[in-house]
């Protein structure tokens, strides 16, 4: 089988398939469409976020009998389409979700002691230590929206505080050991902390709305580490400034073109994401949750092991 490599991920991924018996062609480079031209040509392609694989795509790759997508989600593909050409999927939720669990704790720990804003101040000679007293998690009631293998993780991370957590899903009986699987309802009426950690769908893009954050009981502190469409930038903005959200943690952005994109190589950045970004309430990182050194090993086995366990 021939594989096509449009992505560039740990060497131990071409390395392994290599020794699988499987050709592999690397091509970082070409557009979409000069890819789209030669796709006929491969039995497999492996891919992160370059472009997104539609059903002029997969017309195009007759041959194609898998797609592997290094990452947890795959919303960059027609799913439907591709599953009714009789390709098959292959993600990787299980290579990062242990460093998307530590990096959301890390930024819910960060927002509750200030430590960017205190970091900032002392190195402007400011020393305000009344103005930096935190907040402890011990507690608390987190709430995690999805609980598949991130909310999972997250909720195993805080197995050494003194919380309650609670989940949402769509799926029956998920909860186990490390959290109680709850109502929407419930869920908004008791967390002090809300996660997401739900893929890009239908149900998911624009959740986080006014109404959605209005029907919460308490001023909660939120945390998305999942996708960036599924809240709404200006209603957390408003949210914000009226105290129902204290503080937020985003890894992820509304505005983002595609995973890992850079938004200020534009000069058409919207008022409401300057609005966002002016405020110290919020902490923000480039879409790197899952982004270790130890999960881009643990991505690309985990690639290699479904292929060879479809394929092989």
């Amino acid at each position: 089988m021939k594989i096509l490599h449009i992505d560039s991920n740990h060497k131990l991924l071409i390395n392994q398939l290599n020794d699988l018996g499987f050709e592999n062609i690397e091509d970082y480079t070409s557009s979409k469409t000069e890819v789209e031209a030669i796709i006929s040509e491969y039995d497999g392609i492996i891919i992160r976020s370059r472009f997104t694989i539609d059903k002029p795509f997969l017309d195009a790759a007759s041959n194609l009998k898998f797609i592997g997508r290094v990452g947890a989600g795959l919303e960059n593909i027609d799913c439907d389409y591709a599953k009714k050409k009789g390709v098959y999927l292959i993600s990787a939720p299980e290579g990062n979700r242990n460093a998307v669990g530590e990096h959301t704790l890390g930024m819910l720990l960060s927002l509750f002691n200030k430590l960017n804003k205190a970091d900032d101040e002392v190195r402007q000679g400011k020393w305000l230590r009344e103005d930096n007293r935190g907040l402890e998690l011990d507690g608390k009631i987190v709430g995690l929206i999805g609980y598949g293998n991130m909310g999972k993780a997250f909720a195993k991370k805080l197995r050494g505080f003194d919380v309650e957590v609670l989940c949402y899903d769509i799926k029956e009986n998920v909860g186990d050991e490390n959290c109680k699987q709850v109502t929407l309802i419930e869920l908004q009426e008791k967390v002090d902390v809300l996660s997401l950690h739900t893929p890009q769908t239908p149900l998911t893009l624009n959740m986080v709305d006014r109404e959605f954050i209005n029907n919460f009981k308490k001023p909660f502190w939120l945390i998305n580490t999942a996708r960036g469409k599924s809240v709404v930038t200006k209603d957390l903005v408003e949210a914000l400034k009226k105290g129902k959200i204290l503080g937020a943690g985003l890894d992820v952005l509304e505005f983002e073109k595609a995973s890992f994109e850079n938004l200020f190589s534009s000069n058409n950045i919207p008022d409401v994401f300057q609005e966002l970004i002016s405020s110290d309430k919020v902490l923000l990182t480039p879409h790197v949750a899952g982004w270790t050194v130890e999960s881009k090993v643990k991505l690309a086995q985990t690639i290699v092991d479904k292929i060879k366990a479809k394929f092989c």
